[in-house]
């Protein structure tokens, strides 16, 4: 399993950072060659399921994610989202904290453990800068785009 951290400085106030970073269909929009399908009626909460399909050429990954903890930030508490990994290949978990700063800005801790089942330890580094520089990238594009 590969263990990394993002963290990011948002000018939004933290309810506009959750709601960019938790509308799940918009990951599909930043994460190349990845569509984003959610299995549960709305409204998002514990309990909802989606699928994050990712294609190159004959090459087909689903991650498979249940929302496990949903705690919105309110006022100045703040937001924690936890996502388990549940699908057959792609292991692991995911939280997304959204806290207050002064100045009316919003930090984000993006925190992931991955693994990709049959795939050795040895590879971990490999896995962890890939998942910064994607996880990284897709939450900077999020946080810019309303």
């Amino acid at each position: 399993m590969a263990l990394f951290r993002l963290e990011r400085t948002a000018p939004l106030p933290p309810e506009e950072v959750w709601r960019r970073l938790t509308l799940w269909s918009r990951h599909g929009d930043v994460v190349p060659l990845t569509r984003v399908v959610v299995e549960t009626p709305p409204p998002t909460g514990r309990g909802t399921v989606f699928v994050a399909r990712t294609v190159l050429g004959p090459l087909r990954v689903d991650d498979r994610m249940e929302v496990t903890v949903w705690r919105p930030p309110a006022g100045d508490a703040p937001g924690l989202c936890r996502l388990e990994k549940r699908g057959r290949v792609v292991l692991g978990w995911a939280e997304i904290e959204v806290a207050p700063r002064p100045g009316g800005r919003t930090r984000v801790r993006w925190t992931e453990d991955i693994g990709v089942r049959l795939v050795p330890a040895f590879f971990d580094p490999v896995l962890r800068g890939a998942g910064r520089w994607v996880f990284g990238r897709a939450a900077d594009r999020l946080l810019r785009t309303p």
